[in-house]
């Protein structure tokens, strides 16, 4: 039985296809890097800005001295800190997601290396 499956032509395509793919993450180490440095970079300096633009609109609130300003201007600077923190942790929080897809189907061998390259703890 195991002869005829193997006779069969599709399936030596789809393990070549396998094997092509198994390699896919290693032989992209250089572009997984470059994209984790693109997200660290991201990751600190949007909440950065983000906060930066909260305290700017709230100082100007403070300055023109109106009372309702003032508060619209600290529930925005409550929201952009919320914003902040949400873009710092979703990096960390798409890796727990896909770790635990990946875990689930026994594909972390591969998956592993984009992962560790794309978050900065050196690609093997």
């Amino acid at each position: 039985m195991l002869e005829i499956l193997n006779s069969i032509p599709f399936l030596d395509s789809v393990q070549i296809l396998e094997k092509s793919y198994s390699s896919f993450c290693n032989d992209t180490k250089v572009i997984w890097g470059f994209l984790g440095n693109i997200i660290m970079v991201l990751k600190i300096a949007i909440p950065v800005i983000i906060i930066l633009l909260g305290t700017i609109d709230l100082g100007k609130a403070v300055m023109a001295g109106e009372d309702k300003k003032i508060k619209e201007a600290q529930k925005m600077l409550l929201m952009r800190l919320i914003y902040g923190v949400a873009i710092f942790f979703v990096t960390t929080i798409v890796q727990v997601v896909f770790g635990l897809v990946a875990g689930a189907e026994g594909t972390a061998d591969d998956s592993s290396i984009c992962w560790s390259c794309v978050s900065n703890k050196g690609c093997k």
